[in-house]
């Protein structure tokens, strides 16, 4: 069974930056297709990015592009986001999940496996 812990989370001002740790276990991550999404307080699940299984494919939401950027360690089987020039509407806590396809990379909320969240705060 595929299972997915998130760290990195924290409190930080606006313009400032943070790595998000996405620690897989149970599959291989090779196979599977991993996808960061997040959601703030009484709004819907947002799409974030994703990397393919075979890690040649990435894609971002209009409104992170050119600021995050998402990798993936097959040695340490996490994948990261890295959150540049951050902005208070990037607040919210942010999920990782996974689909066993190798070449799939869509941020719509198809994945199967998900984890729990963590909590990003972007305020002065």
């Amino acid at each position: 069974q595929p299972h997915l812990v998130e760290s990195g989370g924290n409190w930080v001002q606006p313009g400032g930056s943070l790595r998000l740790s996405c620690a897989t276990s149970g599959f291989s991550l090779g196979d599977y297709a991993i996808a960061w999404f997040r959601q703030a307080p009484g709004k819907e699940r947002e799409g974030v990015s994703c990397i393919s299984g075979t890690g040649y494919t990435t894609n971002y939401a209009a409104s992170v592009n050119g600021r995050f950027t998402i990798s993936k360690d097959y040695v340490q089987n996490t994948v990261y986001l890295q959150l540049n020039s951050l902005r208070p509407e990037d607040t919210a806590t942010y999920f990782c999940a996974a689909v066993a396809q190798k070449r799939f990379c869509e941020i719509r909320p198809v994945y199967p496996y998900w984890g729990q969240g963590t909590q990003v705060t972007v305020s002065s």
